[in-house]
């Protein structure tokens, strides 16, 4: 496990982005993910949390680490921290003041609430050219439902992913992760990074518009490829896959082991593993097309064997025959497994009021231009001062602001 702990501002941080700076608007999941990627390739990301209260994720009181919010420091690690009221006019010049060297602006409000406050792109653009003005919302900025706000657990509806999650006959589900959320954000840092490569050449800013639906909507590649070949909406596969088999999680003897016979030789390393070799010829089992039709016999003659020995033994065997193969772990075997560690998937960070927290580390390893996680999530306003010095602010002018109402620090 890496230990990281608080540095300066001055500290240079030795990944790729180092030199871009971010002001994130953004709040709760997808905005807040997209900064941290952001921020750990070295972007220097201002976290600017609107006044009173911060971003809305510091509510979420459990679990609380020494009256912290834990969900609130793993998304907001490796930035510095800003309260601003824009409600105020001296607020919306602070953030003005702060726009004019900026490479990169995110936020996801519902569409019109910063043109109503007047710090639209249009004005910010104004103010700074180059500006890339990231926004990402519930259904993006044009069409019918762009008025409207949106959730993870509404976007993941509206796309068809809880036609497609679980098992069959059962009410639909949502996936166990807020898997629009964070794809939205992935997806944001994606487009924010090509449109600042247009920027390095260019001097041009732009808009970068994503959702939450449309984040959710391209996890359905296999399914759309169903529909648009067949008219027909695919449903629920449980852990089965809808193209291949077997490709699913199976029972053993102690718990659950997933085997990926995505291919025909995978399949054949499978039967003999199992003690079937003749599996092989067998017209139900064959083919591919002839498993998936023929998937429940399948799937019941394999869960007959594997239930005789135990996950481990089986991982053993199939990995032997280069099958493959995995546990189904729980969160706590995921990020306890020494190949997460030996990723730096796990990392301590020091809290100035939290103490020793852990953390996902970054799942981006580059070769010269490592990834750092170099800060703590910002207590409320935190970096107030220090980021207002850079921007020319007096200590009494800051003084003056907080006293105001304006900025908390």
């Amino acid at each position: 496990m890496s230990t990281l702990g608080t540095t300066s501002a001055n500290t240079a941080h030795p990944g790729p982005l180092r030199g871009m700076r971010v002001l994130e608007l953004a709040q709760i999941m997808a905005g807040p993910t997209c900064g941290m990627l952001l921020a750990d390739m070295g972007a220097d990301v201002i976290k600017v949390e609107k006044l009173p209260g911060g971003d809305d994720s510091r509510g979420y009181r459990e679990p609380l680490i020494n009256g912290v919010s834990a969900p609130f420091m793993v998304l907001n690690r490796n930035k510095r921290g800003i309260a601003i009221n824009l409600k105020q006019a001296a607020g919306r010049d602070v953030l003005l003041r702060m726009v004019r060297d900026a490479d990169v602006l995110t936020e996801n409000y519902r569409r019109g609430t910063l043109e109503k406050l007047g710090l639209g792109y249009d004005v910010l653009s104004a103010v700074n050219p180059g500006l890339i003005y990231c926004a990402v919302s519930g259904y993006g900025r044009n069409g019918p439902a762009a008025d409207k706000g949106g959730f993870d657990l509404i976007a993941q509806g509206f796309a068809g992913l809880m036609s497609i999650t679980g098992e069959p006959g059962r009410p639909p589900v949502k996936t166990g992760n807020s898997v629009a959320d964070i794809n939205a954000g992935i997806l944001a840092a994606v487009g924010i990074l090509a449109a600042y490569v247009h920027k390095q050449a260019t001097g041009q800013g732009q808009v970068v518009d994503t959702s939450l639906m449309e984040a959710a909507l391209q996890q359905t590649y296999w399914h759309a490829a169903i529909y648009f070949a067949t008219g027909a909406s695919p449903g629920p596969t449980g852990s089965a896959h809808l193209l291949t088999a077997p490709y699913q999680a199976f029972a053993t003897r102690d718990g659950w082991i997933n085997i990926g016979g995505a291919n025909q030789a995978n399949w054949e390393r499978i039967a003999d593993v199992l003690g079937h070799a003749e599996w092989r010829g067998d017209a139900r089992f064959a083919t591919n097309s002839a498993r998936m039709a023929n998937l429940p016999a399948l799937t019941d003659a394999m869960n007959d064997v594997l239930a005789t020995r135990t996950t481990a033994e089986w991982i053993a065997a199939f990995d032997a025959a280069g099958v493959p193969v995995g546990p189904v772990h729980t969160i706590g075997d995921a990020l306890e497994h020494p190949q997460t560690r030996a990723r730096d998937m796990v990392v301590e960070v020091e809290h100035p009021q939290a103490g020793t927290t852990r953390a996902l580390g970054c799942p981006l390893h580059f070769s010269r231009t490592p990834t750092r996680i170099t800060r703590a999530a910002p207590l409320l306003g935190e970096h107030t001062r220090e980021v207002l010095r850079e921007y020319g602010y007096a200590d009494a002018d800051v003084d003056a602001l907080i006293q105001g109402g304006v900025v908390a620090g």
